[in-house]
């Protein structure tokens, strides 16, 4: 059922995930008549909660906040609409040996974590951080802005391509040549150039593979170790921290600004294609045949899922549906959620530490990590999987019953399609076997204390989310697929060929995460243009 009486708005948004909710949001503010439309039962895409065993509330797929832009939480008045992001208290990376590389949120107290595995890298550390937030600088003014064409000599491709180069060049030469250094290497390599230590490089190399279908030891991997870091949490830079309640808080409180703006939420609403008449965009039409009508269609789904199965062929270039066949979005992740019946106990943990109350990991070396890769490379599950596991019940007892808790495991690697067939059942269950022994290795009790668990491979996320090969970051974030190239060349200002249709999602500039930054630029985007597309 609708919630409003009319089939004709002034904007669509397909898909009610993070991206689309910010969008919508924004243009219900600038005063267009708004309707988002989610297939599943409910609001938020990947960004959601969900109670799947009694008593639990699991943060089933997107489990941790920072990227989320502040400039949209203060304008959306998202913490208004009860969103509270509480920040991590700590972390670490488990060692095989019975050791453990614990992190720590004051940077002294970090220092002196690294000393005890190597003094050369506790100094070090300062001139990596440095280095770290100086990329920062550079990249979060871009966030927020809607790339230029290179190509095009409009006046606004010019402002914006001038804007650029001045940023650019406010970095002085020998920065220059180390920025655009930056983007192109290794994650593996850039460490080295700081670390000696295993644990060390091991412990910071997990941000560079999150998500993506590359190694450590992959050129551009450096670079997605730095999308990591463009977020805070409480102002401090990098910091990630956990959304009050799960992470359907963020998409809840979206749609609680978007409603009260008066704009339309529609839940099992699946829109079956994008109607196209004349060469622009007229609405949607939904599975059950029902005709939505508008001048202003935005697709929150991925490049591939909007063009090559919503839009009809005829619509579109060849060329262009060429190159989004060429766009890379490769499955490579996989998640556990896990009911627990108590906290497990991590014997290479001191009694009270806060190591455990943020992600822990239990890859120890760039070579286990980049074995692990390997084992994706062939077509099958990590046989040691790099875990980014969380309990967050620790701080946020809401999610479990009293003197229980809730454990998030985000799993690298897992693909979408296996070596030796299909997905069945067995094989997911086999493959959540080998992350909970991975676990196990260093909690004697783990076992012992899962009630219940989720197993999702990037198979199941396509399906259940609609993310195409379960790629989290809706296209990998490697250079040739950034800014004015993301999602194609020539299509990087969320317009699509056809008059009046957008994209919204994270296959757009500046990419994945639970960010919002390319809801809210499509939205100026299509402000921009609204008076002339009516």
């Amino acid at each position: 059922m609708s919630d409003g009486a009319t089939n004709r708005y002034d904007a669509i948004i397909v898909g009610a995930g993070h991206n689309g909710l910010v969008n919508a949001c924004y243009l219900a503010r600038a005063g267009l008549k708004v309707i988002v439309l989610e297939r599943n039962p409910y609001v938020g895409g990947a960004a959601v909660s969900r109670s799947l065993h009694e008593g639990f509330t699991y943060s089933n797929c997107s489990y941790v906040c920072s990227l989320l832009r502040t400039e949209i939480m203060r304008e959306l008045e998202l913490p208004t609409y009860g969103l509270q992001i509480i920040p991590y208290e700590g972390g670490c990376t488990l060692m095989r040996d019975g050791g453990h590389l614990a992190v720590y949120n004051n940077h002294d107290a970090m220092r002196r974590e690294i000393a005890r595995h190597s003094r050369h890298d506790a100094e070090a550390y300062d001139r990596y951080m440095r280095d770290m937030l100086r990329h920062c600088r550079f990249i979060r003014p871009l966030l927020l802005r809607e790339p230029p064409d290179p190509t095009s000599f409009r006046a606004r491709d010019l402002r914006e391509l001038l804007f650029l180069g001045r940023h650019f060049n406010r970095l002085g030469e020998a920065r220059m040549y180390d920025t655009l250094r930056f983007f192109t290497m290794s994650c593996a390599d850039m460490l080295e150039e700081y670390f000696d230590s295993e644990i060390v490089k091991a412990h910071l190399s997990g941000s560079s593979i999150i998500g993506t279908g590359l190694g450590p030891r992959s050129p551009g991997s450096a670079y997605v170790l730095l999308h990591h870091y463009m977020g805070n949490v409480d102002g401090a830079v990098g910091a990630w921290g956990f959304a009050r309640g799960g992470m359907g808080a963020i998409t809840q409180a979206l749609a609680a600004s978007l409603r009260a703006r008066g704009g339309v939420v529609r839940v099992s609403a699946p829109v079956a294609q994008i109607l196209v008449r004349g060469s622009r965009t007229r609405g949607v039409v939904l599975e059950d045949g029902e005709q939505i009508s508008a001048p202003v269609v935005v697709s929150n789904l991925d490049v591939k899922r909007t063009f090559l199965e919503t839009v009809a062929a005829e619509h579109l270039p060849a060329e262009f549906l060429d190159q989004v066949r060429r766009f890379k979005i490769r499955g490579s992740s996989g998640k556990l959620n896990i009911a627990l019946d108590g906290l497990p106990h991590f014997p290479a943990i001191p009694q009270g530490s806060p190591a455990t109350r943020g992600d822990m990991h239990v890859t120890d070396t760039l070579e286990m990590v980049e074995r692990a890769y390997d084992d994706w490379k062939e077509g099958r599950w990590s046989r040691a999987p790099y875990v980014d596991m969380l309990i967050p019940t620790q701080i946020d007892p809401t999610m479990a019953p009293d003197g229980k808790h809730y454990m998030s495991i985000f799993v690298q690697y897992c693909p979408y399609r296996l070596a030796d067939g299909e997905w069945t059942a067995q094989k997911r269950k086999q493959f959540g076997d080998t992350v909970i022994d991975a676990i196990a290795r260093h909690s004697p009790d783990f076992k012992d204390l899962i009630l219940h668990a989720e197993i999702r491979t990037p198979h199941d996320i396509e399906r259940e989310v609609g993310l195409t090969e379960g790629n989290i970051f809706q296209g990998e974030l490697t250079f040739d697929q950034l800014l004015f190239n993301r999602p194609l060349p020539g299509y990087a200002q969320y317009r699509a060929p056809v008059r009046g249709l957008y994209l919204c999602g994270s296959s757009t500039h500046p990419g994945g995460g639970v960010m919002g930054a390319p809801g809210a630029n499509s939205a100026a985007a299509i402000l921009r243009d609204v008076g002339r597309l009516q």
